[in-house]
């Protein structure tokens, strides 16, 4: 399983889309196994969480996301983890062993995606 934080350095991305890189860590389900980072390979709509999933991002951790990358993230049956601050590592370790729940309103329902759009947080 391979859990991606967005993140400025080693701290997790107050905005998803915005952040310096992500930090790919490859687990076994309850420990870390091996990270990488990537560097934002740039801000377009709809780009990065396809190319996330694409890249084996199963659960992306970030402090906020837009709902058009969640929606993508949705379909693509990546978990989105947000309001996540702190140490990316740290971030991920805690989700590994159920601490880390999303703080974030979640849109499942399309028909609803429209009143999510607009909430800064």
């Amino acid at each position: 399983m391979i859990i991606t934080a967005a993140a400025m350095g080693d701290e997790v991305a107050g905005h998803f889309g915005h952040c310096e890189q992500f930090i790919f860590f490859e687990t076994d389900g309850t420990s870390i196994l091996s990270e990488k980072k990537i560097p934002n390979p740039g801000h377009k709509p709809g780009f990065l969480p396809n190319f996330l999933a694409d890249n084996g991002t199963q659960v992306i951790l970030s402090g906020g996301m837009g709902g058009g990358a969640v929606e993508i993230f949705n379909e693509r049956n990546v978990e989105v983890v947000v309001g996540v601050q702190g140490n990316a590592r740290e971030a991920a370790e805690k989700y590994l062993r159920g601490e880390l729940k999303s703080t974030g309103s979640i849109c499942r329902e399309h028909q609803h995606a429209h009143e999510c759009g607009g909430h800064h947080h």
